[in-house]
C-alpha cells in the first residue's frame, strides 16, 4: 500500500519550513483544509469500501434512480414529477427535497428546499470556496440527506436534482475523484437503511430546462445569490 496515504499534502502549510513561510507573499490557502472541514479525509481502508459492507450489495433494494427518458415529452415528465410529490406530500414519514448548486465569482452556492407534511418549508443555503461544481452538487445531496435524517420518523427520502449523474457517483464502487465525499454519504445511508429494511431513498432527475415549479424555485435562488470571495486584509 502506498505509504503516502495519511501524510500531509506536499503543498500543505505543515510541510513548509519557517524560512519558507516567511518568504511567502500574499494570501495562503492550506491545501489540507481546502474544503474548510466540509468533507472528511479519505482512507482507502474505509469500511464502506469493503466488499462485505458495500451498500450496493447489502442494501441494493433501498435506493433507486429515475432519470429522464429522452423519448418522453417534457409535459409527461412534468406530470410524473407532480404525481410523485402529490402522492408523497401527505405522509409525515417522507422528506421531499429539491436541490441545486452553482458557482459564481469563484464561490459555490448550494441550496435545498425540504418539504415534510405538516412542517414548514425548510430552506438551507451554503456557500463554499475552492470546490468544483460537482463537489458543490454532491455536498448539496449530502446535506439534504443529513437534514432529512435529523427529522423524526423519516422512512423515505425523495431527492429531485438536475445532476442525477452526480448522485450515481455515491454508489459507484470503482475508484473516482469523488470517492472521498461519497463515503460520508454512504455512512449516513448505511445507518438509515440498517434501522429499518423498509427505509428508502430515491433520486429523480429534473433538468432545469423543464422549469418544474419546485426545482425552478431553487434554481432561481442560486441565480439570484451573488456571493463575493472576500480575503482578509493584509497589514503592511
Amino acid at each position: 500500500m502506498d505509504s503516502s496515504f495519511g501524510c500531509c499534502h506536499p503543498s500543505s502549510l505543515d510541510s513548509f519550513t519557517n524560512h519558507q513561510r516567511a518568504n511567502i507573499k500574499g494570501h495562503l490557502i492550506d491545501s489540507n483544509n481546502r474544503s474548510h472541514g466540509i468533507f472528511p479525509s479519505f482512507s482507502p481502508t474505509h469500511s464502506e469500501l469493503s466488499l462485505s459492507l458495500r451498500i450496493i450489495d447489502t442494501f441494493s433494494d433501498c435506493f433507486s434512480f429515475n432519470p429522464c427518458n429522452e423519448e418522453k415529452k417534457d409535459k409527461l415528465r412534468l406530470q410524473q414529477l407532480d404525481s410523485v410529490v402529490i402522492e408523497s406530500s401527505l405522509s409525515q414519514s417522507i422528506a421531499i427535497i429539491t436541490m441545486d448548486a452553482s458557482i459564481k465569482n469563484d464561490v459555490a452556492t448550494s441550496i435545498l428546499h425540504m418539504h415534510i407534511s405538516n412542517h414548514p418549508l425548510i430552506k438551507i443555503l451554503h456557500h463554499m470556496t475552492f470546490v468544483t461544481s460537482v463537489e458543490a452538487e454532491l455536498f448539496a445531496i449530502r446535506y439534504s440527506i443529513n437534514q432529512a435524517l435529523s427529522k423524526e420518523n423519516i422512512s423515505k427520502i425523495i431527492v429531485f436534482t438536475n445532476s442525477i449523474h452526480v448522485a450515481k457517483k455515491i454508489f459507484d464502487p470503482s475508484s473516482h475523484l469523488l470517492q472521498i465525499h461519497a463515503i460520508a454519504i454512504l455512512n449516513e445511508l448505511w445507518q438509515f437503511f440498517s434501522r429499518d429494511s423498509n427505509n428508502w431513498i430515491e433520486f429523480w432527475e429534473c433538468p432545469s430546462c423543464l422549469n418544474w415549479h419546485l426545482h425552478k424555485a431553487v434554481n432561481l435562488e442560486t441565480k439570484v445569490s451573488n456571493p463575493m470571495l472576500v480575503y482578509p486584509c493584509k497589514m503592511s
